[in-house]
Order: C-alpha cells, then sequence, then structure tokens
C-alpha cells in the first residue's frame, strides 16, 4: 500500500532546485552534473521512477531566450549605436553558459514536482 502521506507541491520543489531531496531536503539529488542519483542518501527515496525527460531543456530555453529578448531590445532601443559583433560577444556565451547554470535547479523542482504530485511511480 503507498503512503497517503501529505507532499507539499512547494516544499518539494524547493528543496529540488536546491539539487536536494524532495522528500527529506537533506539528501543529495544528483550524481554527476545532470544524471539523478538511484535513491537519496539519508531517506533513502527512490528516484528510479523519475521521468523529467526534455521538460527542463524547454524551461530552460525559455527563459534564456525571453532575458535575453529583452537585453537585446533593451540595447537595441538605446539612443547610442551598438556594433553588430558587440551583441555577439555577449549574446553567444550568455547563450550557452545561462541555460547551463539553471539545469540542474530546474530539473531537481521538476523531479521534486513529480515527486510531490506522484507521478511516474513516486
Amino acid at each position: 500500500m503507498s503512503e497517503q502521506v501529505d507532499r507539499p507541491l512547494g516544499h518539494a520543489m524547493l528543496n529540488g532546485a536546491k539539487c536536494r531531496c524532495p522528500r527529506c531536503g537533506e539528501g543529495k539529488l544528483f550524481r554527476r552534473y545532470l544524471k539523478v542519483a538511484e535513491r537519496c542518501d539519508n531517506c533513502g527515496l527512490d528516484y528510479s521512477h523519475h521521468r523529467a525527460d526534455d521538460l527542463p531543456a524547454y524551461v530552460a530555453i525559455t527563459i534564456v531566450g525571453h532575458i535575453l529578448v529583452v537585453g537585446l531590445m533593451h540595447f537595441q532601443m538605446g539612443e547610442t549605436e551598438i556594433a553588430p559583433w558587440v551583441y555577439l560577444a555577449w549574446l553567444v556565451p550568455l547563450a550557452i553558459v545561462l541555460p547551463l547554470v539553471m539545469l540542474p535547479s530546474i530539473k531537481g523542482a521538476i523531479v521534486g514536482m513529480q515527486w510531490a504530485q506522484r507521478m511516474h511511480g513516486f
């Protein structure tokens, strides 16, 4: 029989965004950069049922796209003329680095959401 304990969504997603176990908030969620551990080393929660798939990447791309477009529009609407190479000099590195920095927290939050909502075998 599965446990019917309350699983607060916000708390689980916050723990996941911190790359911690969504249930206890103590154990590590990842064993490598984006590789989810088999189970929590603190409370023993089995992570093997999670299926985040491509959702973290879609969320990261959406967030970064909005940040970059707003920045681009801000500089384009300014009074000074900016050379195209300047845009490339800051847009390309930001477009690469920002998603890579955001992905672990986004994936952790999604795994936390799945656990709190009892999705995919949790």
